[in-house]
């Protein structure tokens, strides 16, 4: 995928010996000019990636996104359904792990996505959740992320 792709552009999903390999390789990467980054499939994206958001460093809610039938992308506007769910105790050391760095860097509003057991993705510019968060669970994380804004305000 793009270095700096967002919503599921530019995901491609490739089987060993596919033959449109270098042809994805020098489109994604404009002829080796820009940057494109890779990782293992892991299956367990078929039950969605796990949309955590971080106040601060603290995880304040979490859903899953479930990719539709016809697509292998657990965005939202590609027709992901979005799911309640529990933070495992995996998830939670995820968080716990990251959180000094979050903090130590200023991030106070994140979003980290997670598949089965790994970590995939620090979103820091413009994570999304806080709708959903509030649709599931009746939270107001808006009012959170103000409220920690102004703690860090001099």
């Amino acid at each position: 995928k793009p270095w700096d792709g967002n919503g599921g552009r530019g995901i491609f999903v490739l089987d060993s010996g596919d033959k449109n390999l270098n042809s994805m390789l020098e489109t994604s990467t404009m002829l080796g000019t820009e940057h494109v980054m890779l990782q293992a499939y892991i299956p367990e994206i078929v039950h969605g990636d796990k949309r955590v958001i971080l106040v601060d460093g603290e995880p304040r809610g979490a859903f899953l996104r479930v990719p539709p039938a016809d697509d292998h992308r657990g965005n939202m506007h590609v027709g992901a359904r979005v799911e309640p769910c529990e933070m495992t105790e995996r998830d939670l050391k995820i968080c716990s792990d990251l959180a000094p760095y979050l903090k130590r860097n200023g991030l106070i509003f994140t979003g980290i996505d997670i598949i089965g057991p790994y970590l995939t993705e620090v979103n820091v510019t413009s994570p999304t959740g806080l709708q959903e968060c509030a649709a599931l669970y009746g939270t107001d994380l808006g009012a959170e992320l103000v409220d920690a804004v102004l703690r860090r305000s001099p």
